[in-house]
């Protein structure tokens, strides 16, 4: 087994969405090549209802994929096809935009003000880039969760993981989307698939990630637990650690216990031409999806 190096790590920035959304940045719209298949993820969590709740008005999608996870807090959503929708905590849904839907996502927090969730941005592939819109709407308690001997708790929203496998199917990036949470001084290996690009994003807590020290990044159990890896700064809240090669994921959590996503996919490694919410492969395709947008025949007709 092969511990994936911590390759780099980063905090999310803040930035501002829709009609003034406030949420912080993990990565999205720099170089696509860097976490392929995924382009963008937004960390919404907010306590403030006057941060969030302009929300975001109808707006284009098209050529990728949208995960939107609720922790807190509702967002109800509809879209040009007519189809409407409420996720609450701990709901999930996977969005298909392909040829293209225009949707509006409002979010309320909950009795405490709080909106509280996250929302990944996967690419297509250029195959299924005019692929038919679809929703995959999942309610929390249909997403499984996994308690280990040592109190580590994982829900598997996307993918199989430890012989349990997520509701949501059918993904062009066949991705593992993980929420994972590692008790106070725990120290906890995670296998990932070799050929999927992978990284976590810590949103509670704090803990460490081990970085093999040797070139082949191939340890002994005796090593990991010894002084031959090296421990990266503890990594706290809204920091995102992107890894290298390997075959597995560890993890030492801090005092208080760590809360995660890990996150991986199959690479796409093709041309990205991209321009807010709209993802193609050339700057025609891209051209052409604006002409669409403003002459009105963006939304192609659904058989």
């Amino acid at each position: 087994m092969s511990i994936r190096p911590v390759d780099h790590t980063s905090l999310a920035r803040p930035t501002m969405e829709g009609a003034g959304v406030h949420l912080h940045r993990a990565f999205g719209f720099g170089d696509p090549a860097q976490s392929d298949p995924f382009l963008l993820l937004d960390d919404f969590r907010n306590d403030r209802p006057q941060d969030f709740q302009a929300g975001f008005p109808w707006h284009p999608h098209r050529g990728i994929e949208t995960v939107t996870y609720v922790l807190s807090g509702t967002v109800e959503h509809s879209d040009s096809l007519g189809n409407t929708g409420r996720l609450g905590a701990g709901d999930v849904q996977w969005m298909t935009a392909g040829s293209g839907i225009l949707h509006q996502e409002m979010p309320e927090g909950n009795a405490r003000g709080q909106m509280h969730g996250f929302q990944l941005w996967a690419n297509l592939p250029s195959s299924l880039k005019m692929t038919a819109p679809r929703y995959q709407d999942v309610q929390g308690g249909e997403i499984p969760e996994i308690i280990d001997d040592d109190g580590t708790r994982v829900r598997v929203v996307v993918g199989s993981f430890w012989g349990k496998t997520g509701p949501v199917d059918g993904i062009a990036a066949d991705p593992q989307f993980l929420d994972i949470w590692v008790p106070a001084g725990v120290k906890k290996t995670f296998p990932v698939d070799t050929y999927r690009r992978a990284f976590a994003y810590v949103f509670e807590g704090a803990g460490a990630f081990a970085d093999a020290s040797k070139p082949t990044g191939i340890l002994l159990e005796k090593e990991v637990r010894g002084q031959e890896v090296n421990i990266r700064d503890m990594s706290g809240n809204r920091t995102l650690v992107r890894f290298g090669n390997g075959d597995e994921v560890t993890v030492q959590a801090g005092p208080e216990g760590l809360r995660f996503l890990l996150i991986s996919g199959a690479p796409i490694q093709e041309p990205v031409a991209w321009h807010g919410p709209i993802v193609m492969n050339t700057q025609a395709e891209l051209e052409q999806a604006f002409r669409e947008l403003r002459n009105g025949s963006f939304i192609r007709p659904q058989h």
